[in-house]
């Protein structure tokens, strides 16, 4: 398929945006054609001032001039108001949307499209390819239309006062539109590049902010220096072939305008050619051919603007065309008692042929608790990832109650679980609302206060200037691995769900931190299911039941005591972690 193919369809599904605005955008055309219908009735006007008042001498017409000037650029000043002011907020609202759509895209695709697509690229769709959208909409329209309707406004004088001369320059078209197509196909490959690269430069940018420390600790900066001017240099270089098509196509066309012209003065050089013309007839066909050079100067620009914006729509159709996470589920579920069960569940994930799961069967009764352990990578966080529903079981089936997972409403379902990971995720709010997070307001200070409290919150809160109500910066990064770990657990414990998920929870805690929320996680999993993906084992010990993973299968499974008298894998981790006073990593 052609490029050409491909726009089409995009530019007819960008007008759709435009639709929700008729009105406006009614109105924007009657400023922008009056705008340019005023100039051309100006230069309409030059043949009879010129013959009538300066050759024959009658200076009414020229009294009579004076007094409508001030009027028509009054009127041509409102007309160019109502056109730029119009287009503009219709641009700003089609990009208001579009971000928007985005973001709430970005919200409900499914955990394997954030997996396999960076940070910076998705940031950068939302800010720089909606801009170029703002060109397309706003700036490309206003010039296409208004120096477009001054185009035809002036080959209509010119026609008017002599077509023999006028014909001329219409031969050129076919040349002039043949320039246009050629360079538009180039502007589209050249902006699609563009974008891409802008992408790649906000992805590393994003990810030495965020490893600033790493950086730093590593000598990384001449590294990274080196990488971002590679990919800024790039970026810089795809502009210029923007622009160096740009100013080729410009001068292009403005060589060709200018031959037609120099083929008119010739013409009218010739004797029968003078019998028909009059000062007034010659100076108004020049100088409206003289005037065609500007707004076909500036149609040409705008192609460049208006194909960055086509493939900025482009850019940003292909995101608002990924399927959203599906949700199968019909069944309404209030709250869970906690039974689940694993029947043979084999799982690998989007893109990868190694099974993370092979064949795992379990069961966790409503109200006891499950510990997973194993080395990284064995598949203890993907049995979480998989109750949760962030991935899709490929074989084999997964039970809540005795119902299956794929029959519950995505959204009833994940009410039935609260999750504490390693990897804590606060928002750039104050820790009242971080602990309240996803409540949607239900919550009242007493239960928040009540929540920090069980979770040790305020031990530390109570030293801060504005307590609950303090700020903690993106991610929390005020604060300690430890303080940020236990807003996360009062946020669980907020929560109140039937069904509890620890990945790991004490992980990023010292030994007297460990000690207070060992407490709280404990008063948190009474009367609930727990799963614990373990780190420390002393922190399993009184758990139910205990399943050893280990790529991807359960190798052994039963409770501590029964597991250390196996003398098996579990022994085995057990024996070297606490020999050498460290935890399992």
């Amino acid at each position: 398929m052609t490029n050409d193919n491909i726009q089409q369809p995009v530019f007819r599904r960008f007008l759709r945006y435009l639709r929700e605005y008729k009105l406006a955008f009614g109105a924007a055309i009657v400023g922008m054609i009056g705008y340019s219908a005023l100039d051309a009735l100006v230069f309409s006007q030059l043949k009879p001032l010129i013959d009538e008042s300066l050759v024959k001498g009658d200076y009414d017409y020229l009294r009579m001039a004076a007094y409508f000037v001030v009027p028509l650029f009054v009127l041509r000043g409102f007309f160019n108001f109502l056109g730029s002011y119009t287009l503009s907020w219709i641009a700003a609202q089609v990009v208001m949307n579009f971000r928007q759509q985005l973001f709430n895209q970005f919200m409900h695709l499914p955990v394997s499209y954030h997996d396999r697509e960076s940070a910076g690229r998705m940031i950068s769709k939302v800010i720089y390819d909606t801009e170029q959208v703002t060109n397309a909409a706003g700036k490309a329209l206003l010039t296409l239309v208004r120096e477009g309707a001054l185009v035809l406004g002036l080959l209509a004088v010119m026609f008017y006062y002599s077509w023999e001369l006028s014909l001329i320059f219409i031969l050129i078209g076919p040349v002039v539109a043949l320039i246009v197509t050629v360079v538009s196909r180039r502007f589209r490959i050249v902006s699609r590049s563009i974008q891409q690269s802008m992408g790649t430069l906000t992805s590393t940018v994003e990810q030495v902010i965020k490893g600033h420390k790493v950086v730093l600790m590593f000598g990384g900066q001449k590294l990274e220096d080196a990488r971002f001017a590679e990919r800024n240099n790039y970026n810089r270089q795809q502009n210029m072939k923007l622009i160096v098509s740009r100013i080729l196509s410009e001068s292009s066309i403005q060589i060709i305008a200018s031959i037609a012209l120099a083929v008119v003065l010739y013409i009218s050089s010739l004797e029968n050619m003078l019998d028909q013309l009059t000062a007034g007839i010659f100076t108004t066909v020049v100088l409206c051919m003289t005037m065609l050079l500007k707004p076909l100067k500036q149609l040409t620009t705008v192609n460049s603007e208006f194909q960055r914006g086509m493939a900025a729509c482009a850019s940003v159709f292909e995101v608002l065309d990924e399927l959203p996470e599906v949700d199968t589920g019909n069944k309404q579920l209030d709250r869970a008692k906690g039974n689940i069960r694993f029947e043979h569940v084999t799982f690998a994930y989007p893109g990868k042929t190694r099974e993370a799961l092979k064949d795992i069967s379990f069961e966790i009764p409503a109200g006891k608790t499950l510990a997973l352990v194993g080395r990284s990578g064995s598949g203890k966080s993907t049995i979480s990832s998989l109750l949760t529903r962030f991935y899709q079981v490929e074989k084999g089936e997964i039970l809540l109650d005795g119902i299956n997972l794929n029959d519950i409403r995505l959204k009833d379902l994940r009410r039935q679980f609260a999750l504490v990971s390693q990897h804590v995720t606060l928002f750039n709010d104050s820790i009242a609302n971080n602990i309240a997070y996803g409540m949607d307001g239900k919550a009242s200070h007493e239960q928040i206060m009540e929540a920090a409290r069980i979770a040790h919150v305020l031990e530390f809160v109570e030293q801060l200037p504005e307590g609950l109500d303090t700020e903690i910066g993106e991610n929390g990064l005020m604060l300690s691995g430890g303080q940020r770990q236990r807003i996360a657990i009062a946020r669980a414990i907020l929560r109140d769900a039937p069904i509890l998920i620890l990945d790991e929870a004490t992980s990023a805690l010292d030994t007297e931190s460990e000690r207070l929320i060992q407490d709280a996680l404990e008063q948190l999993q009474q009367n609930r299911t727990s799963l614990v993906v373990a780190h420390r084992l002393s922190t399993i010990e009184n758990a139910d039941h205990i399943l050893v993973i280990d790529q991807g299968r359960i190798v052994e499974q039963g409770n501590h005591q029964s597991l250390l008298a196996q003398d098996g894998a579990y022994a085995q981790l057990h024996k070297l972690q606490f020999k050498d006073g460290q935890g399992l990593s």
